[in-house]
């Protein structure tokens, strides 16, 4: 079977993780999510996923509660990593070669993430979970997907949303009567104030021209279809590729 990407990054949030609870681990939502990251590796397409950690805590949250707010981004950058062990965890038992690896040295748990290496666990068909973010505060997990996906040579980024086919020309959550946008270029998703990722990472991706594809990680086999090459969700490319 011919792959439209043959490499991609898949950037999980961890509130998708905690599926219909408030917070924690959904487990059946890491199950049938861990089957599909599976079914992915079995075409041969090369995955890296980034996890977010905010189904434990989010940094920004917590700073505007009072905490400094480097003391709550680090926090966040360890809630990534719990995420990153029970995704890691599952896919093993599924018979899933992975390694996770953090922005933060903790080699007790994962390896340091150096992105030759990362590189190379890619190639031996190896799926590579990034935890800890950018290793960084004041940068988001989104930031850390694009970064990611440019250092590994990712083709596309693939951002899983819990609930929601896409992007919206406003939050359909309080909005019933909010538009789905099949396809928009990283100009005006910026521009629109559009809820794609961060500016940073969304002005990163538009810089080195790499697209994202937003789409419902409720639906079964969105994953595989994307880097099959069909259209799912919502493409962010440059105007050249639309």
């Amino acid at each position: 079977m011919s792959l439209a990407y043959k490499r991609t990054l898949l950037k999980l949030s961890g509130e998708a993780l905690a599926g219909g609870k408030e917070f924690g681990l959904d487990f059946a939502v890491i199950e049938r999510l861990t089957d599909e990251v599976k079914a992915v590796r079995e075409l041969g397409a090369d995955l890296g996923i980034v996890m977010g950690g905010g189904n434990i805590i989010r940094g920004t949250r917590a700073s505007e509660q009072g905490m400094d707010r480097v003391s709550a981004d680090y926090m966040g950058m360890l809630a990534t990593v719990i995420n990153a062990l029970a995704i890691q965890d599952i896919l093993e038992k599924k018979g899933v070669q992975t390694r996770v690896m953090t922005a933060i040295r903790m080699e007790a748990l994962a390896e340091p993430y150096i992105r030759r290496r990362a590189v190379r666990h890619m190639e031996k068909g190896r799926i590579v979970i990034f935890a800890a973010g950018t290793g960084n505060p004041f940068f988001t997990t989104d930031t850390a997907a694009a970064l990611r996906a440019l250092e590994i040579h990712a083709e596309a980024i693939l951002m899983a949303k819990n609930g929601v086919e896409g992007v919206y020309d406003s939050d359909p959550a309080t909005n019933p009567a909010a538009e789905f946008i099949p396809a928009i270029t990283h100009r005006e998703a910026i521009e629109r104030g559009l809820k794609v990722m961060d500016s940073t990472a969304l002005s990163l991706c538009m810089d080195n021209d790499l697209p994202i594809y937003v789409f419902n990680m409720g639906d079964a086999g969105n994953i595989d279809r994307i880097v099959s090459g069909e259209r799912v969700g919502t493409l962010v490319s440059s105007a050249s590729a639309r």
